[in-house]
């Protein structure tokens, strides 16, 4: 029986379409468990409007690592971790201080370099160490070690350059620079190739493989302009790369020896031939490029 004043069920409605008395007394019960799996919207006893579920993200950020630069990356194990920024760059800016006592007295200094990524970051610095009289009696073609740190001041790359000669009329002695990375292990070598006109290097692994070479023009001449030298397959079909010589400016040039390098390589080269591009570079500006005393920058590989 219905009470009065309730209409009965419509036909079609076993029961009325709202809850039936007895109605619950306390809300003790608690709801029952969800079923396995994703639910758009809640179950029994619950309140909250129905939520749509966010699926996670399929390649989450890392984040960097601590304690390092913004422009250092982690070293993947495959190269050496000193090495391992190499690996993401193409090109480096090689800017040589100017040194005042050397400027003023024209007696040799110490060279100090600066190494720049293309925004200008300077990344390494790079520091010559020689004797005076080997940088008295033997001008640009003093042995020297060249110590290469980062930005801790930790050395990452020893460079080694024996005493040689440079001209064509000496085959047998011709330049040569070793490469250690970290210090103490070679891993690699630049050797100067004989040729009676043009300048040729030879970048050789550990092994003293060849890899790639480097060649210069016949006429270096900085006067208003770079100097380029080529970097190539051992072919010579094609050109993967350069080193350049850039112009510093005419009072510059004339007054001091800083010189300013870029190097160009492709990004996927090996970190440690993108280390032994860049002590080519470094045995290019002493063959080449620095002055010393009386002495003027040599135009070829003759004089």
């Amino acid at each position: 029986l219905f009470s009065p004043g309730y209409p009965s069920p419509a036909a079609g409605y076993p029961s009325p379409p709202y809850p039936s008395a007895p109605y619950p007394t306390s809300p003790s019960a608690p709801p029952p468990p969800p079923t396995p799996g994703f639910h758009d919207y809640p179950g029994p006893g619950c309140s909250i409007p129905p939520q749509h579920h966010m699926h996670p993200a399929p390649h989450p950020q890392q984040d960097p690592p601590p304690g390092g630069a913004p422009y250092m990356p982690v070293s993947s194990g495959s190269a050496p971790s000193a090495l391992e920024y190499l690996s993401q760059i193409d090109q480096i800016l090689i800017h040589q201080k100017t040194e005042l006592l050397e400027a003023v007295t024209g007696f040799e200094t110490c060279n100090q370099y600066e190494l720049r990524n293309i925004m200008g970051q300077r990344i390494f610095t790079a520091q010559e160490r020689s004797t005076v009289c080997a940088r008295w009696c033997c001008g640009s073609l003093r042995p020297l070690n060249l110590q290469v740190c980062d930005y801790t001041g930790r050395e990452v790359i020893h460079f080694i350059r024996p005493l040689k000669c440079t001209s064509c009329c000496f085959p047998c002695c011709l330049q040569e620079l070793e490469v250690q990375s970290p210090p103490g292990h070679t891993v690699g070598y630049v050797v100067q190739s004989w040729h009676p006109f043009v300048p040729k290097y030879c970048l050789l692994t550990e092994s003293r493989e060849p890899v790639l070479k480097v060649v210069g023009p016949c006429l270096m001449s900085s006067c208003c302009g770079d100097v380029n030298f080529q970097i190539k397959p051992l072919c010579e079909s094609r050109s993967v790369g350069r080193i350049s010589k850039q112009w510093s400016g005419l009072p510059k040039e004339i007054f001091t020896d800083a010189d300013n390098f870029g190097i160009q390589f492709p990004k996927d080269l090996d970190v440690k031939m993108k280390a032994v591009l860049i002590g080519a570079c470094f045995l290019l500006d002493y063959a080449f490029f620095e002055r010393s005393r009386s002495k003027k920058e040599r135009h070829t590989v003759i004089s």
